[in-house]
């Protein structure tokens, strides 16, 4: 399904969130803290837009990504990213390779949410980061039903305009309605392994910035 998207996802992104994807990015940056010999693994990295910040304060950044049709344009377009093909269920990494681990807009498309939260702690290193950032449940009530409209009515409105797919989109409106929501996700991370969880809401709760850290 990403395969045929991959030419003009970003620019759909940019569409569909009112260009706040790109803000969303930088407050990944931001929560992991990058630096010269970080190692970070950017997992569901699509085209590398994620990376792209990561690598640009230094951190040596992995892209990964199960669609090749999102690799390959990933490597047009940035091709000294060393991007990896690769499932969030079977990582073809070692174990505590990673300083941190990152996921955006990813982790609802996984069949299995926590055996993926597993396999991220797997290659992270004792008391290093994980960032998950992922659409949520905006936290006031009024807003929340129109963003619940717009989900259903514009957004595959945009997408027949703007995707070569525009079925895409409806799955990406059924996958967040159908996500957990902040303390859900927590309490997911949580059962993987994972401690200390916390989250930081953007754009009132559409989108969540969950962080933690692999125990000691």
């Amino acid at each position: 399904m990403f395969d045929g998207v991959a030419p003009r996802y970003d620019l759909m992104n940019d569409l569909a969130s009112l260009g706040q994807d790109r803000r969303w990015r930088l407050a990944v940056r931001d929560a992991i803290g990058p630096g010269p010999g970080l190692r970070v693994l950017d997992l569901a990295a699509g085209t590398g837009t994620s990376s792209v910040p990561l690598n640009d304060w230094g951190a040596f950044v992995v892209p990964v990504d199960m669609s090749l049709g999102m690799l390959e344009e990933g490597r047009r377009r940035h091709p000294w990213l060393p991007f990896v093909a690769g499932d969030a269920l079977g990582l073809p990494f070692a174990d505590g390779v990673f300083d941190a681990v990152t996921i955006s807009f990813g982790l609802r498309n996984v069949s299995d949410t926590v055996g993926a939260l597993a396999e991220m702690l797997r290659v992270t290193r004792p008391g290093g980061l994980v960032v998950v950032c992922e659409f949520s449940t905006p936290t006031w009530t009024p807003f929340r039903a129109a963003y619940r409209g717009f989900l259903g009515t514009a957004l595959p409105g945009m997408a027949k305009v703007a995707s070569a797919n525009p079925v895409a989109y409806d799955y990406l409106a059924e996958s967040i309605l159908a996500w957990p929501d902040q303390q859900g996700l927590a309490d997911l991370m949580y059962e993987a392994g994972w401690a200390d969880v916390e989250h930081q809401n953007l754009s009132g709760g559409i989108v969540a910035l969950h962080r933690a850290r692999r125990p000691e």
